[in-house]
Formats: C-alpha cells, structure tokens, sequence
C-alpha cells in the first residue's frame, strides 16, 4: 500500500525556514484578483508597498509554501500519484497579524490520515512562528483517489448544515483566463493548474484554478464586504472544497453574517451554480 499510516504519523517533523517581501505579498494578491480598480484606494491596502495590509489566507503560500503540501507528498510512508491528489479542505488559524514581510520557522508534519473508502485522506499541519512566537496554523486536507480501504479510522466529519434564510450579502467574482497561471507564481507549480495533457489525465477537461486561489479571492471578498477591509479581524478560517472551478468563470459569494463569524458558500455562475466552496466559515472579531 502507497500510504503507510503507522509510517506517515510516526515520522519527525519537517522543519524549513520562510522568508517573504512585500513583493511576495503583492503577487499574491494580484493572483487572487486584487488591483482591479487599479487605483481605487482600497484596493492599494493589497497593492501598494507603503500601505501594503496582509490578508491572512497568504499564509498558505508564504515562503512558496515550504514545507508545503506538495513536499508534504513526499513524507516517509507516503508514496502517491500527484495526478490522483486532490485538495479536500483548509483550515487557517491566525495567532496574530501577518507581517508584510518576514523570517519564520514552519513545522509541518502528518496530523492524521484517514481511510475513506474510495480515498485516503492527509492532514498536513503546518506550524509557523517568528522570533515574536506563533504566527499560524495551516491544516491541509488532501485526498488521495483509490488509496483507502484498508480498514482505518474515517474520521470526523466536517459537513456543517446549510445556512439558513437569505445571504446578508451576495457578490460575483470573475476569474481570468490568465488566473491559474498567476497565481502559480507564488509557488503551487501543480501542472493540473496550467498543463491541458496533465488536466486530462487527471480526469478534467482542461487545467483548473488552484483550490487555494478560491479560498483566497473568497476570504477577500468577506474581508472587504463585512469587515470594513480589516485584516486583522479575521481569527479563523475553514473551507471544504467542494467542486473545481475553470479560468474564465465567475465564482458567485453568498455569505451570512454575525458578530463573530460569517457562513460562506461559493459556487461557479456558469454552471448553474455548481458547488465550489462548501461548510467555509471566518471567525473574526
């Protein structure tokens, strides 16, 4: 069997160290489609050096995301497939802000592997911290196809009921045809999100946007539309990923919003509304 259970908890941590500039910053958020209107004032809190605010899904590839998920692959007792690899779900747990640029040191480790059945599933942690103490935690859920089976603990669910009555706020984003080829620059250089033979052989009819770049273009939108474009009030951030989404479609962003957290769902314009983003909830203050 590719994935050892036993092998893959049981082995030490990764420990690497991340560095990223204003730069990094920038290019990230131009990869999850900030800039447009270029010169509308808030949109230069994502742009512009000397006013430069960080968003806090950054985390998931500061430092080109090392150790990141792909590395995580490649963990003793994990041998797998990348075109039967799926990105299941991302929690984010933010400890403080994220400064614009740094020196940190990530840990990441196997935090759990579960047998689904039809699929093994892979929680990679990843925990980051800087000489002021703890910065974030990442979770990754990552779905291995045809690698479950063997009898192991399935684990919890994280199907959260729908939310209820209409969406406080509801706004449609546009993705790019050039979007997945952007935002691999800041370091998800997956050819599923850029290669039309890989897209194929991975069962898609052409290359998809990275999972992550949704979950990005989605915490903005709930940052800018409720939270008054404060960064810093977001504590915690949770997805499942519930369907891919192409370059060129529109993601539509409902969202139910209280005092301390905001339901989301997203889904694809063009496709009747085809699920995207599912069970997502931002804690903030």
């Amino acid at each position: 069997m590719p994935i050892d259970a036993a092998k893959a908890l049981a082995a030490e941590p990764r420990t690497g160290e991340l560095t990223w500039t204003t730069k990094d910053v920038q290019l990230y958020h131009l990869g999850i489609g900030a800039g447009i209107p270029a010169t509308d004032p808030d949109e230069l809190r994502y742009t512009l050096e000397s006013r430069l605010h960080v968003l806090p899904s950054f985390a998931t590839v500061a430092g080109s995301g090392s150790p990141s998920v792909i590395s995580g692959l490649s963990m003793p007792g994990i041998e797998v497939d990348l075109a039967k690899v799926l990105h299941g779900g991302q929690s984010l747990t933010l400890h403080r802000p994220i400064p614009a640029q740094g020196t940190a040191t990530a840990t990441g480790r196997i935090a759990a592997v579960y047998d689904k059945g039809k699929a093994a599933v892979l929680v990679m942690r990843t925990e980051v911290a800087d000489a002021g103490g703890p910065l974030w935690t990442n979770d990754a859920q990552i779905f291995v196809r045809g690698e479950g089976g063997w009898g192991g603990d399935r684990g919890p669910s994280t199907r959260l009921d729908a939310p209820t009555g209409e969406p406080d706020r509801t706004v449609e984003r546009p993705i790019r045809e050039d979007q997945a080829l952007l935002y691999r620059l800041s370091g998800d250089w997956n050819p599923l999100h850029a290669d039309p033979e890989f897209a194929k052989l991975a069962g898609f009819e052409k290359p998809i946007l990275h999972g992550l770049c949704t979950y990005g273009m989605t915490l903005k939108a709930v940052v800018d539309m409720l939270l008054g474009g404060d960064v810093g009030q977001v504590r915690s951030y949770t997805t499942r990923f519930a369907g891919v989404v192409y370059p060129g479609e529109t993601l539509r962003i409902r969202m139910w919003h209280t005092a301390e957290s905001t339901r989301v769902a997203v889904s694809a314009v063009e496709r009747d509304d085809a699920p995207v983003l599912a069970d997502t909830v931002v804690e903030h203050s």
